[in-house]
């Protein structure tokens, strides 16, 4: 199985131990190591896939314990980075009594953001299949520039870019600018993820099969939206596919988007799907990735942090 890379921030969330309650009300936080793209990577690699994360944190205890998690979890740590130019970021999170979050970050600036282009080398490319990147680190820092050449050194190694906006306002000077950014970087994307609050902040569009179409337009082959509750959909060129949400207690969504993109990527590469038949995936097969991923969702959303499972986990969660 080829490997999925991850390119982009690293940080601890520090989650709540109490929920239904403002963040300025919170008393108690739980450390846990965070950061969507790292998620995603860990995601992959608990399922029995191989990830490699692509980041940098600060010469901190922050920094060294996201490193002992990763690595903890089987993802491949050898291209995140150590500075002393900045921290390694923090973001303090509440959640009201349905388990959604709010968030205070603190990475002004943080270590990831001087992750340098140089830094990012031809060989990591190797036996890779997917590239995957968000839009936290798409901001005007070094690690911009560091996402471009990683993008264009996947490229040519054939390799497929995965890109889950994950809009997070609080970092950016103004919706626009974030909006901005996301745009400039949809185009490079083959396989986009956007939760339906996204849809037409991201694209424009009004309705998901709009921005599908939009999408397939400018060389997108495969549009993953998740809805929450309402379940998740897929669609390609030449199908789409619908499922529900299993009935589940949420605890805590955070990492609930993460969990899914990450197990929807590993059944891809376990499958050896490729840039050129990622359009071409029958309805039937889409409809089970579909589910597969909504049953690790779940399975993320009914603990504290962002807790990926592994197929073991699975099985006896969800049965």
């Amino acid at each position: 199985m080829k490997k999925v890379v991850a390119i982009g921030e690293l940080l601890i969330d520090f989650v709540p131990q109490q929920r239904g309650c403002a963040l300025d009300e919170v008393v108690q936080f739980e450390r846990v190591a965070g950061g969507a793209p790292a998620n995603v990577a860990t995601a992959v690699a608990r399922l029995g896939g191989r990830a490699q994360m692509i980041s940098q944190v600060g010469e901190d205890a922050f920094g060294t314990h996201i490193l002992k998690t990763l690595h903890a979890n089987g993802v491949n740590i050898s291209t995140v980075f150590r500075t002393g130019q900045a921290n390694t970021a923090l973001a303090f999170v509440s959640l009201d009594k349905n388990g959604n979050r709010e968030f205070s970050f603190y990475r002004n600036p943080s270590a990831d953001l001087f992750l340098d282009e140089a830094q990012i080398t031809p060989d990591i490319f190797a036996d890779c299949a997917v590239l995957h990147f968000c839009s936290v680190d798409l901001v005007d820092a070094p690690v911009k520039q560091a996402h471009r050449k990683a993008i264009r050194l996947a490229k040519d190694a054939g390799v497929f870019l995965s890109f889950d906006p994950n809009v997070r306002l609080p970092l950016w000077d103004s919706p626009e600018s974030c909006q901005a950014a996301i745009r400039e970087f949809l185009p490079y994307a083959d396989l986009v993820k956007l939760s339906d609050d996204e849809v037409e902040f991201c694209t424009g569009c009004k309705t998901e099969r709009e921005a599908a179409e939009l999408l397939f337009s400018r060389g997108c082959r495969l549009l993953l939206v998740t809805r929450g509750a309402g379940g998740a959909a897929v669609y390609t060129p030449n199908a789409s596919a619908e499922t529900k949400a299993l009935p589940v207690t949420v605890a805590d969504t955070t990492g609930a988007g993460d969990s899914f993109i990450g197990s929807f990527l590993y059944q891809l590469t376990r499958d050896g799907v490729t840039v050129e038949t990622l359009a071409d995936i029958p309805q039937e097969k889409l409809a089970y990735y579909l589910t597969f991923s909504s049953e690790c969702s779940a399975y993320t959303v009914q603990h504290k942090g962002a807790v990926m499972p592994t197929e073991t986990e699975l099985r006896m969660k969800n049965g």
